[in-house]
C-alpha cells in the first residue's frame, strides 16, 4: 500500500461526524484528566497516548467506504472494513513512533532546551513511524511470498495476509 494524501475525504465528512470526533476525544482527554488526579501523572499520561478519536475515525471510515460501494451497487462491508482496518494499523505504526518521542522527550529536557529536545524527538517520531511501516510493507511481501510459494498458488490469486493483497490493483 503507498502512503498517500487524499483530501476528498474531507468533502465527504459531515459536521455532525466532526462532532462526535471532537466528543470522543474530549471524553478520553478528560477520563485521563480523572486518571491521572486518581493514580498520577505518570499512569494518566499513559491513557492521553490512547488515539482518542481512533474508534470514532474507524467508525466514520467504514461507513463511508460501505456507502461508497454501494452507490456503484456493490457489497461494500468488507472493503469499509479494510479500510478501517487500515487506518487502525496506520495508528498503530504511529503509536510506535509516539513511545519513541515521548522518551526523547523524557531523557533529553532535563538535559536540553525545549527548543533542541522537541524537534529531534519528532524527527525521531517520524523516522520511526516511517521505517516501521516501511518494515510492515516488507515483512507482507516476504509472507505473502512465502504462503504463495507454499500453496503453488498462481501470483495473481489475491489472498489476505495481514491485511496483504497479492494484487495491489484490484480492489473490492
Amino acid at each position: 500500500m503507498k502512503i498517500k494524501v487524499d483530501t476528498a475525504g474531507l468533502r465527504q465528512s459531515k459536521p455532525y461526524e466532526y462532532l462526535v470526533r471532537f466528543a470522543f476525544g474530549g471524553a478520553v482527554t478528560a477520563l485521563a484528566g480523572i486518571i491521572a488526579k486518581r493514580f498520577g501523572p505518570e499512569i494518566g499520561g499513559l491513557f492521553l497516548a490512547f488515539p482518542a478519536i481512533l474508534p470514532a475515525s474507524a467508525t466514520l471510515i467504514q461507513k463511508h467506504e460501505t456507502e461508497k460501494k454501494e452507490r456503484l451497487g456493490k457489497q461494500g462491508t468488507e472493503r469499509g472494513e479494510l479500510a478501517a482496518g487500515v487506518d487502525a494499523i496506520g495508528a498503530s505504526l504511529g503509536a510506535v513512533g509516539l513511545v519513541v518521542f515521548a522518551s526523547i522527550v523524557w531523557l533529553r529536557l532535563t538535559e536540553s532546551t525545549v527548543g533542541a529536545t522537541l524537534p529531534e524527538a519528532t524527527l525521531a517520531w517520524f523516522i520511526t513511524a516511517v521505517s516501521v511501516w516501511k518494515l510492515r510493507e516488507v515483512l507482507c511481501r516476504y509472507f505473502r511470498r512465502k504462503y504463495l510459494r507454499a500453496s503453488n498458488r498462481p501470483a495473481n490469486v489475491q489472498i489476505q495476509d495481514h491485511q496483504c493483497k497479492t494484487n495491489q490493483g484490484r480492489r473490492r
